[in-house]
């Protein structure tokens, strides 16, 4: 079977699906161990330190849809309290799901009409 690269196809946050553009470049860490390792002081061994990270997805841009107030409903998400259902479809049709919270200050483009979001969470994201 072929490898498959390209843009995601959509992402749904909190129920909602939102467009993907193609050139997006989005990044996503499953959530889990992050190893560094370290030095002893005979240099011949060494330690293996893990850290538990939250899954994070990056680079996201998505479509928003003044008619539809996506702008709002992603500030809402924001504004709450809770982490929401999160799925991404990747090219080659599978799907990763958890449950995230969007990050950072939200601007929506108007000359784009997209906004490019962070989304981190607890546990990991799975594939379905």
């Amino acid at each position: 079977m072929a490898v498959i690269g390209g843009p995601v196809e959509s992402v749904s946050i909190n129920g909602r699906t939102f467009g993907v553009p193609a050139d997006s470049d989005v990044k996503i860490f499953l959530g889990g161990d992050s190893n560094t390792v370290e030095a002893n002081g005979d240099g011949a061994t060494a330690r293996i330190l893990k850290e538990i990270k939250p899954l994070k997805v990056s680079g996201l841009t998505v479509s928003i849809d003044d008619a539809n107030d996506d702008h709002q409903f992603l500030q809402s998400i924001i504004d709450g309290f809770e982490f929401v259902d999160v799925s991404i479809t990747k090219p080659n049709g599978d799907v990763y799901s958890g449950q995230g919270m969007i990050t950072g200050d939200l601007e929506s483009s108007v000359k784009t009409a997209t906004a490019e979001l962070e989304i981190s969470g607890p546990g990991k994201l799975t594939k379905q």
